[in-house]
């Protein structure tokens, strides 16, 4: 009980872990390394002031499977660093998923409105922590910037479920919501995918099964909010933020041991794929992130390939950003900012009116 009381005393930062790619895997050339100090923005500076000021658990196989049992209710608590989700309209469906059961949550500012698309998204926690409560609160935000409704997934955890238990699950849910809008007692039009973090990467991964086949209605977006894309390398801001940034490297390398992925797999490592034919991008990246450089590869071969793609990083800001709105306030401005270029994008894309 002792490590729970520590996971509850760090909040939501256990939450919003990526797994990272792990030591073995190829170095990028250091000549992208930058000596320059990095831009801290105070409020991030006074976060992880107080954030290392406690100790934190290791996150053993027995302490997350003792997470995994906590109530809804529980886990919502541990969210505090994030803003509430406000006046919106919600409904819990549950849908048959690959390994049984599937949560899954609308998120809408309207309660009602007529056909259009939908955001299926997908929280982050490194493939071994989160779930819909935890991530209520962005996906809640991100329902009211874009004027859309979302639908958050409960996908299969870590170390329990080992990959590729949650990229089936992810593709599973976006195919499950394009052939049943009725159930949100909705009428989808098309599929815009999104998640943070781990969340980022079913995203990616979840795009390309769709682009090959396709599902009941077309992805006309995917906004990826500081995904791991590459499990396989390890870049220079993996190494120049390792430690000191909140997402540090040993717990990435936790993470990666318990999801147990074959780095190998465009279904883990998305930018070994083909990405030609992906939907118009969106994405995200933190400037203090130790995942940022491969977020910013990922977009780099995006626009080689053709893809309409938008690129947003967050200068000063780490890693789970999104979700720490309410702690870290400034954050609530980026996160408007790259919601409020996608809602560009998918109007730029929007048939005219007649």
């Amino acid at each position: 009980m002792a490590g729970m009381r520590g996971l509850a005393g760090c909040g939501v930062m256990a939450l919003m872990l990526a797994t990272a790619p792990v030591a073995s895997g190829e170095a990028v050339p250091a000549a992208q390394e930058t000596s320059a100090a990095p831009d801290v923005r105070p409020d991030v500076a006074a976060y992880l002031k107080a954030f290392y000021a406690k100790p934190n658990p290791p996150f053993t196989r027995e302490l997350l499977m003792q997470i995994h049992k906590l109530p809804p209710a529980a886990l919502a608590a541990m969210a505090q660093q994030d803003l509430p989700i406000g006046n919106v309209t919600t409904k819990d469906v549950t849908m048959p998923g690959p390994g049984g059961p599937m949560a899954l949550r609308l998120f809408d500012p309207r309660p009602e409105r007529g056909p259009g698309p939908v955001v299926v998204f997908y929280h982050g926690g490194g493939y071994v922590l989160g779930s819909i409560d935890t991530h209520a609160g962005l996906a809640a935000e991100i329902a009211r910037q874009l004027d859309l409704p979302v639908v958050s997934v409960e996908y299969r955890l870590a170390p329990e479920n080992p990959w590729p238990a949650a990229p089936d699950d992810g593709e599973a849910a976006a195919r499950w919501v394009a052939a049943n809008g009725k159930a949100f007692g909705r009428a989808f039009t098309g599929l815009i995918l999104s998640g943070d973090s781990a969340g980022g990467n079913l995203t990616l991964v979840t795009a390309a099964a769709l682009r090959d086949k396709p599902a009941a209605v077309p992805v006309v977006m995917q906004i990826p909010i500081y995904p791991a894309t590459d499990f396989g390398k390890l870049y220079p801001s993996s190494k120049q933020f390792a430690e000191g940034y909140m997402l540090d490297a040993k717990s990435m390398a936790s993470f990666t041991e318990h999801y147990a992925a074959n780095p190998k797999s465009p279904r883990t490592s998305p930018i070994l794929g083909d990405l030609a034919g992906l939907p118009p991008t969106v994405l995200v990246t933190a400037g203090l992130d130790p995942l940022r450089d491969q977020g910013r590869a990922y977009a780099a071969k995006l626009v080689e390939t053709g893809v309409p793609t938008a690129y947003f990083e967050g200068k000063g800001l780490i890693h789970g950003f999104a979700t720490f709105r309410k702690a870290i306030p400034s954050a609530q401005t980026d996160t408007a900012a790259f919601l409020h270029v996608a809602r560009a994008m998918l109007d730029e894309a929007a048939p005219p009116k007649k």
